[in-house]
């Protein structure tokens, strides 16, 4: 596409709302792929609110492409402050659980940063945990349930580091969630009950059953959950500590089991 028609659908798109008009006129007409039908029905896509993820296919996270599909969570930039701090407490080979995994961006991460690792990927949602395997391939076994439910048993008591970004969003809050989320992501991918710690709460009372002594949950928060939930995880036997990434605005929580 020659520089003026590429002008005119990012002006376009900034017309619709986009932000990031050029990047975003950049990435469709990658995925146009010269082919002028392809094109057009990517662009009416994203002209008419879907997200730009479920347009392309993929999302950025941490240097990687993560294939998602519509309704599957879309990986944010700020939970790679999870990846940093669960990258610092892994070598390679070691146990790891990426909780609640939606597409298993946090899994790609980590695999990208620490190498090869004995590592299980769970999420609630089927259509998650089938993106996840195609994502994580034959370096982890992905598989469906309710948090530590389906892991196996070798991993009880054993796992180094649990990677969680759990759904935080207090259900009263998702109505003003920008629309690409409250509308397109499914809301077991969002909603954290009244106060959005639901899921903070029964990790920090399940984790302990599967981390080995001196093993680590890491588990996204907001900035203004975090003393909360850092005190749950206190309350449930952890060294807890909030820790940040101003240049991702991202917070965690490292909880540490005693050993």
């Amino acid at each position: 596409m020659t520089a003026p028609a590429r002008d005119a659908l990012a002006a376009r798109l900034r017309a619709a709302g986009s932000v990031f008009a050029e990047d975003e006129a950049d990435l469709l007409l990658e995925a146009g792929d010269g082919d002028p039908a392809r094109l057009r029905s990517v662009v009416q896509r994203r002209l008419g609110g879907e997200p730009l993820e479920y347009v392309l296919g993929w999302a950025a996270f941490d240097g990687h492409r993560i294939r998602v599909t519509p309704g599957v969570f879309v990986p944010r930039a700020r939970t790679t402050v999870v990846v940093e701090q669960a990258a610092r407490r892994l070598q390679r080979y070691d146990r790891v659980v990426d909780l609640c995994c939606g597409a298993g961006a946090i899994s790609v991460a980590l695999l990208g940063r620490v190498g090869a690792l004995d590592l299980v990927a769970a999420d609630i949602d089927p259509d998650a945990v089938d993106v996840a395997a195609e994502n994580i391939g034959d370096r982890g076994i992905v598989v469906v349930g309710d948090l530590f439910a389906p892991l196996p048993d070798r991993f009880r008591g054993a796992v180094d580091v649990v990677a969680v970004n759990a759904p935080y969003v207090p259900t009263g809050s998702i109505p003003m969630m920008p629309s690409e989320a409250r509308d397109h992501e499914h809301r077991v991918a969002l909603d954290g009950g009244a106060d959005g710690l639901d899921l903070h709460r029964r990790i920090a009372a399940g984790a302990g059953e599967w981390l080995r002594p001196g093993g680590s949950v890491v588990i996204e928060v907001s900035e203004a959950q975090a003393a909360v939930s850092c005190a749950l995880f206190a309350d449930a036997g952890f060294r807890a500590s909030v820790e940040s990434d101003d240049a991702v605005d991202g917070t965690c929580i490292v909880a540490t089991l005693p050993g």
